[in-house]
């Protein structure tokens, strides 16, 4: 069952092997691409706890944000599997997305509210979409009527994911497909 997971130290080990599987491939929606080399070369776990520290910041209404940075919600896209015979079931990290609560210049041309990656081995299973939808209902929850998403010209399959959310191509700049999406407003998946 895919689901949104603030980000947490405890899911480490699935976060790493996540981020590992992208190899030089950008993790879209991960909040990693601005780890500083020196937290980069520590331990994975020490990594991990950097990120989801960094991420929370992020989140939080009351820190100050620097340069142009938007407050932004991460979160990590569960797939987890409740076990009838054990109480804790299990939870793998098979993507990621962030949440943007406004645009700025940058963001509006090519980043858009919403950021988000599935791990290659498991695409093409439905997580993206679901994914997508939840993060949605998020923006919407925080009063956003009118939601920008962008992939590239060439990313077929997150084309069609936005598409299926309801997403509307407005234009394409720089090979950059902008959709807008009244949350609320796509098809339902399965």
């Amino acid at each position: 069952m895919t689901a949104l997971a603030r980000p947490d130290v405890r899911l480490w080990q699935s976060w790493s092997a996540a981020l590992l599987e992208f190899g030089s491939e950008q993790v879209h929606g991960s909040g990693t691409i601005e780890v500083p080399l020196e937290v980069r070369s520590t331990t994975p776990r020490e990594t991990c706890a950097y990120v989801v520290a960094e991420l929370q910041r992020r989140a939080d209404p009351t820190v100050p944000l620097e340069n142009d940075m938007v407050r932004s919600d991460y979160f990590w896209i569960i797939d987890s599997d409740s076990d009838a015979d054990s109480d804790a079931g299990s939870e793998e990290v098979v993507g990621f997305i962030a949440t943007r609560h406004d645009l700025n210049a940058f963001l509006l041309e090519t980043g858009g509210h919403i950021g988000y990656s599935v791990r290659p081995s498991r695409r093409g299973e439905g997580h993206a979409g679901r994914a997508l939808r939840l993060a949605l209902e998020h923006l919407a929850g925080l009063g956003l009527n009118r939601v920008l998403i962008t992939c590239d010209e060439d990313n077929e399959p997150s084309r069609r994911t936005i598409v299926a959310a309801g997403g509307v191509l407005e234009d394409v700049r720089e090979r950059t497909m902008r959709f807008w999406v009244e949350p609320g407003q796509g098809r339902r998946q399965r």
